[in-house]
């Protein structure tokens, strides 16, 4: 949700621009991928996505069920990424999940070796990935996490898996989401989420993978 949340950024939380994580390391700053895989949409015209109205970050009510807790608004990031091709996704449930000024990030190498961060508002993430979806199934699911927690902050290391069907054997991409969350006595806000996929001179640690 991702991303959630989730990246992918974001979640995103894949697709930030649609372009593939080859093309995102390429450039001087890199595409972020939905809440957090970059994926390339399928060719062929775009297809018409119906879209929620939008409202100001800070005026949309989160869902009680989605802000109780840490497990809560991380399944909620990924859930609110995830759909197939032409599946409105409800943005104003994901802007109900950060804090208004939440921000999402995404890391990657250039070929140089460079590494390079782009950094986007909720705003910026909605923007980049509305299209993308209409024409390209993307689901995304948290595979193991480890979480900090202190008072009313937390942390939670998140290790994503990306398809582009909800039934597909393996992912096409794999990664970390880390997201760094607050409690206001109220509920729980997504206060920032840096994801990085992984890469062949990058490979997910055992501890970062599901266990057996």
């Amino acid at each position: 949700m991702k991303r959630t949340i989730a990246v992918a950024a974001m979640v995103a939380m894949g697709t930030m621009g649609a372009v593939t994580v080859a093309q995102a390391q390429a450039t001087a700053t890199p595409s972020a991928p939905a809440t957090p895989a970059a994926v390339a949409p399928p060719a062929g015209p775009a297809q018409a996505q119906p879209q929620m109205q939008p409202q100001p970050q800070a005026a949309v009510q989160a869902r009680a069920a989605d802000v109780a807790g840490i497990d809560a608004i991380v399944a909620a990031l990924y859930d609110v990424i995830s759909g197939e091709a032409g599946k409105p996704r409800d943005w104003n449930r994901m802007r109900s999940l950060f804090a208004p000024d939440g921000r999402l990030m995404a890391v990657a190498r250039r070929p140089d070796g460079e590494v390079v961060m782009r950094t986007m508002t909720v705003e910026d993430y909605i923007g980049r990935n509305a299209k993308a979806f209409a024409t390209m199934g993307f689901f995304e699911r948290e595979a193991a996490r480890t979480t900090e927690t202190f008072g009313q902050i937390a942390h939670v290391f998140s290790t994503y898996e990306s398809r582009h069907a909800a039934g597909d054997a393996k992912p096409f991409q794999r990664g970390i989401n880390s997201i760094q969350l607050a409690h206001d006595g109220k509920r729980w806000w997504i206060v920032n989420l840096v994801w990085r996929a992984e890469d062949k001179d990058l490979p997910l640690p055992e501890r970062y993978l599901p266990k057996p």
